[in-house]
């Protein structure tokens, strides 16, 4: 989950990791403003586990126990990365080296089922994650508050419960990198655009971010399925709207493949 479409908001679904049945999704919601009403409605009839990425205006969905708060682990490396980039420091580079070993064990569950993966995680990952938090804990003490580097550990320290959710659920990822994934186009386009125009032309930009970043996740590619399907949608029948929908899509012409 993302809040950075201008003022909208972005959710994204991808089981594929966990080998779930369900097609991957990405949906954009405009809103005129960054108020946390806006998720609050969004997801008002969800219930579960969500990745967010820190946005405070989310902080209201995980007032209850409706909706759990699973954080991000590529945002705290990016933290300790830019710090490590910047100047070079070896107490970065060892976080660095820790997370990885994080993600040096997912390579080796993605795609397997749940209980696979948390049996994994849960030998692995555990161990790995128990002696970061312990080295943390001993070392944030000993730098400076003010420096760059000790606002990278109590970032992460600050988010500990939430960024250990996933070694107990088999079904999260350690990060929301779909969603960063599916705002690249967004970013992209503000270098040739500014301005929607009007709250409408906000809508319907949602509208189509939806539809192009869904069929980038089933492999498609955008162009050719929005053309064919434009062509097509005028003469479809509306009780068969479905079958149009990127992951039930077929095209009419051979040529139209998967990208």
């Amino acid at each position: 989950m993302d809040p950075r479409l201008r003022e909208g908001r972005l959710y994204v679904r991808d089981e594929r990791p966990f080998a779930g049945s369900r097609p991957p999704a990405a949906l954009f919601f405009y809103s005129p403003d960054r108020k946390g009403e806006h998720p609050k409605a969004h997801l008002q009839d969800f219930q579960g586990v969500i990745h967010a990425d820190g946005y405070a205006g989310f902080n209201g969905l995980f007032a209850g126990n409706r909706i759990a708060e699973a954080a991000c682990w590529a945002h705290v490396r990016r933290k300790f990365f830019d710090v490590h980039a910047a100047n070079g420091s070896s107490i970065a580079k060892q976080a660095l080296d820790r997370i990885g070993d994080l993600y040096g064990v997912e390579k080796t569950i993605t795609g397997l089922p749940p209980d696979l993966r948390r049996a994994e995680r849960q030998k692995r990952s555990k161990p790995i994650v128990a002696a970061l938090g312990a080295w943390a804990e001993m070392t944030l003490p000993k730098l400076s508050r003010k420096s760059e580097l000790a606002r990278a550990f109590r970032y992460m320290r600050s988010r500990w419960k939430a960024l250990l959710r996933c070694f107990d659920d088999g079904r999260l990822a350690l990060d929301n990198n779909p969603a960063e994934r599916a705002l690249r186009g967004v970013a992209i386009g503000r270098k040739n655009y500014l301005f929607a125009g009007s709250d409408a032309g906000g809508r319907r930009a949602a509208a189509l971010y939806s539809l192009i970043e869904t069929a980038k996740l089933n492999r498609l590619d955008p162009h050719k399925y929005l053309a064919d399907v434009l062509t097509r949608i005028a003469d479809h029948p509306a009780r068969q709207i479905a079958d149009l929908l990127p992951w039930h899509w077929k095209p009419v012409e051979p040529d139209r493949a998967a990208a």
